[in-house]
């Protein structure tokens, strides 16, 4: 109010020519100044249609996109094909590769390492791989939005395209295709037992060779390996997760229930001997434990199934079935090696507990028993075929796509997955002694478990130097590749001290000592 008593008048200039200007009308406000600080109208003006959608539109985008930068490419190759991955297909997966034929030969390690170091050793390495998991699913997607659906391409982005083929390439091929190779081993040997146990003695049909039972084991496999992709095999995972848990866990009990042989010993392998020969069954053992933890070149594979939003980032369901699957792979290892160490001790053969369970107990346990385990051995072997397999098919298609620029058609990807089974069994009839290098093959690939992801978590995110995450990871990578260097030296010792029957071309005819 003036002196006089009339009231203020106030006039505003038109608004400029703006996107919320240009619709705004003219106004000229005339109201007491006690009323014009107050209206809403001014201190909150309504936000036009336009403006509203733009938001809704930008924030869709980044709901569905994440702004990602999507490979045209990532769509037509197999682990990549279906992003419709969810927390149970994880634990699925994550399960089937973690547990397999490698957690027999866990009390083989603890003959050498004893009770005390032996449980130390693989609680350590438990931990240790179950951390550098946590690494690499916080490291599939990238803060630029990009998606690192592979193992080698992330060591590519984090090393340099000729320092990641130098370190990484080999190790995580073998990791798959040596693994689909120890497969046929363990698969084609279990069912030529089981083909025995159910035949029996006085059976008057002639058996297959160990050669012909290895190509009806690859021929089973490569008919389930034609399902398209990593995210359609989550059934296959499903079924040998169950499978893993089941051998697993019989053999244990029955081991501990039919009571231990005479003539064992508590003494560690070669306390008796010298100490070099002592410190080479110590380093096998150590190397036996890394062996028993693969399935780490997968783990980026199988996050790739999944959708990933700015809301719902793919590495919150991941890390949800890695927990769970660890939890069950924990009481499935622990007690194999445990009880079969308390069982047989010194008188473990190299090939692990289910060999010891046929050569100790055969006789006494039920042809039914046997025959049942051996054939939940075969369906788990047949289950990790395809999952072990598919960065390999995945791989060879990608050679194929790079070049044409489409999808590989369906005659050739069946073509690729047939070829890649008959590469494999060659090599396991080639290379019967293959199982034998447990030692050697761990310390080898023992970098891609519990090293590779600690350097590349302080490349990739540009860690603080000197903090405790750069220390720590630091710390824990050099650590990791002193011990595989030291695996490896001492595998090759002990191969050169004890010999290698090389046995080219020649498969064991003792499914027992040859297969396991």
């Amino acid at each position: 109010m003036s002196a006089e008593g009339e009231p203020i008048v106030m006039e505003m200039e038109p608004l400029p020519e703006t996107p919320l200007g240009a619709l705004a009308d003219e106004a000229v406000i005339r109201a007491p100044a006690s009323q014009l600080w107050n209206s809403p109208s001014l201190t909150r003006p309504e936000v036009p249609a336009v403006l509203r959608a733009m938001a809704s539109v930008r924030e869709y985008l980044e709901e569905i996109g994440h702004l990602t930068r999507p490979d045209p490419q990532d769509a037509s190759l197999p682990i990549t094909e279906s992003r419709k991955g969810n927390a149970f297909y994880a634990a699925f997966h994550t399960l089937c590769s973690g547990i397999g034929f490698q957690a027999l030969l866990l009390p083989v390690a603890f003959a050498s390492l004893g009770w005390t170091w032996g449980i130390i050793s693989l609680s350590l390495a438990f931990i240790w791989q179950l951390y550098t998991i946590w690494l690499l699913t916080q490291l599939h997607e990238s803060s630029t939005g990009t998606r690192y659906s592979r193992y080698l391409n992330l060591c590519m982005v984090a090393f340099g395209d000729r320092l990641a083929k130098c370190l990484a390439k080999f190790p995580t091929m073998y990791l798959s295709a040596g693994t689909c190779t120890t497969l046929i081993f363990v698969g084609g040997g279990s069912t030529k037992l089981f083909f025995e146990i159910v035949c029996g003695t006085t059976c008057e049909s002639k058996p297959l060779t160990t050669i012909e039972w290895y190509l009806v084991f690859i021929c089973l496999a490569v008919v389930l390996a034609q399902l398209p992709n990593l995210n359609s095999i989550a059934v296959v995972s499903f079924i040998g997760s169950i499978t893993a848990i089941s051998y697993c866990t019989i053999i244990w009990v029955m081991s501990v229930a039919k009571g231990r042989p005479d003539g064992i010993s508590y003494e560690p392998a070669g306390e008796t001997e010298s100490e070099v020969r002592r410190v080479l069954a110590i380093l096998n053992g150590l190397g036996i434990i890394a062996f028993g933890f693969r399935g780490h070149n997968l783990v980026l594979e199988i996050q790739a199934t999944m959708p990933s939003t700015s809301k719902q980032p793919s590495h919150v369901p991941m890390w949800r079935g890695v927990k769970f699957a660890y939890a069950i792979i924990a009481c499935c290892l622990f007690p194999i090696a445990i009880a079969g160490y308390w069982a047989y001790v010194n008188l473990i053969p190299p090939r692990g507990i289910l060999s010891a369970l046929h050569r100790f107990h055969g006789k006494d346990t039920s042809r039914a028993v046997l025959g049942l385990v051996t054939m939940i051995v075969v369906i788990n072997c047949m289950t990790m075929f395809p999952i072990y397999a598919m960065p390999v098919f995945d791989n060879l298609e990608s050679c194929y796509t790079s070049r044409k620029n489409k999808p590989c058609p369906r005659w050739l990807r069946s073509g690729i997955r047939v070829f890649f089974g008959s590469a494999a069994f060659l090599i396991a009839v080639a290379f019967p002694f293959l199982p034998d290098l447990a030692g050697l093959l761990g310390g080898l690939s023992l970098p891609v478990t519990m090293a590779y992801p600690c350097f590349m978590w302080v490349v990739m995110n540009k860690t603080k130097r000197y903090s405790g995450m750069w220390n720590a990871n630091l710390m824990l990578g050099v650590l990791g590749m002193a011990l595989s260097l030291l695996l490896l030296v001492g595998a090759v010792w002990r191969i050169a001290d004890k010999g290698l029957n090389l046995r080219l071309f020649r498969p064991g005819h003792d499914i027992v000592a040859d297969s396991f």
